[in-house]
């Protein structure tokens, strides 16, 4: 079939791998070039390179809701819309276009975690599965019936994993979903409201980390983190990213020492870096302070004077 995909980060980009090797893609729309970096460089979203190294047309309109941006859809004849977090409302003109509809995939067992941060808001929620649905795109925001759902467990994975493996899953129900569509023996199923929730994009110093927190929120935080929205932290007046951390379990040869910690301090014993918040404490695996390449907790600690003397502290951001 005749596609146009629309597209912007990784999640999308790994789709739009697939869908090329078995459908006509003769477009692709994402959002622009985005400031990146300490060297303020325009940088291309994850979709425009993969569109531009396989030869495909870009466009980055602002809005789709411009009449010459329509008619300009509208000269690509595309039978199916394929659309993987775009990051842009498509208007009515819009979805009315394509011979088979808009079929959106969604990183989420609908009706649950209807929004922009489904992935981050399951893990957040300490949800044990999360999922990937194919969805037939009308005027309300991921409010459409479905016809393809696939789910994984989310244990062990933080967003980065789980986001890449919903991208696998989602390439390869939307690929079915275009064979079912195409030759007309799709099922859709309607989403029941009652059960829907949603999910809202992270905020700006959402997922840092805090003493004042119980540890399974200080630990989910950094599950759901990642280079757009890191989980922070100051540890003895330095400013850090945490990017990996486990929870203390009783069979621990450091649970005795560090199940005492108070709220707020650090430990470093047997060469580990535990930190103690509302109710417990929990262990900081890798972490990258501010300004410097990533490290082992080991590592950081060799540079924090005093480390082994019990008072040193952390705080929020």
């Amino acid at each position: 079939m005749r596609v146009v995909f629309m597209g912007t980060p990784d999640f999308a980009a790994s789709i739009l791998i697939e869908l090329k090797e078995q459908h006509d893609v003769v477009a692709v729309y994402t959002r622009a070039d985005a400031v990146r970096g300490r060297g303020k460089k325009l940088v291309p979203s994850p979709v425009k390179e993969v569109a531009l190294g396989a030869n495909i047309p870009v466009f980055e309109p602002r809005t789709l809701r411009d009449e010459v941006e329509v008619e300009r859809l509208r000269a690509l004849d595309p039978d199916v819309i394929c659309v993987a977090a775009y990051g842009m409302i498509l208007p009515q003109a819009v979805l009315d276009i394509p011979k088979y509809g808009c079929l959106n995939v969604h990183a989420s067992l609908l009706p649950k975690y209807r929004g922009a941060a489904p992935i981050e808001r399951a893990i957040l929620n300490g949800d044990d599965e999360a999922g990937v649905c194919i969805m037939r795109m009308e005027a309300g925001l991921d409010t459409g019936d479905y016809c393809i759902c696939r789910s994984c467990q989310i244990a062990g994975m933080n967003a980065e994993r789980l986001t890449g493996e919903l991208a696998d899953k989602g390439a390869y129900a939307l690929l079915s979903a275009l064979y079912d569509v195409e030759h007309g023996v799709q099922r859709w199923v309607k989403q029941a409201e009652e059960d829907a929730t949603w999910a809202p994009k992270i905020e700006k110093g959402e997922l840092n980390l805090n003493p004042a927190i119980e540890c399974v929120e200080n630990l989910r935080h950094v599950q759901a983190s990642g280079v757009q929205h890191p989980s922070k932290c100051s540890i003895a007046g330095k400013g850090v990213t945490v990017l990996s951390a486990a929870a203390l379990s009783q069979d621990d040869s450091c649970f005795e020492a560090a199940s005492g910690l108070a709220q707020g301090k650090v430990l470093f014993a047997q060469k580990r870096l535990f930190l103690g918040c509302a109710d417990g404490v929990f262990e900081i695996l890798e972490i990258k302070p501010d300004g410097k390449k990533e490290m082992d907790a080991r590592s950081f600690a060799a540079g924090v004077q005093n480390i082994k003397s019990g008072e040193i502290e952390w705080e929020t951001l």
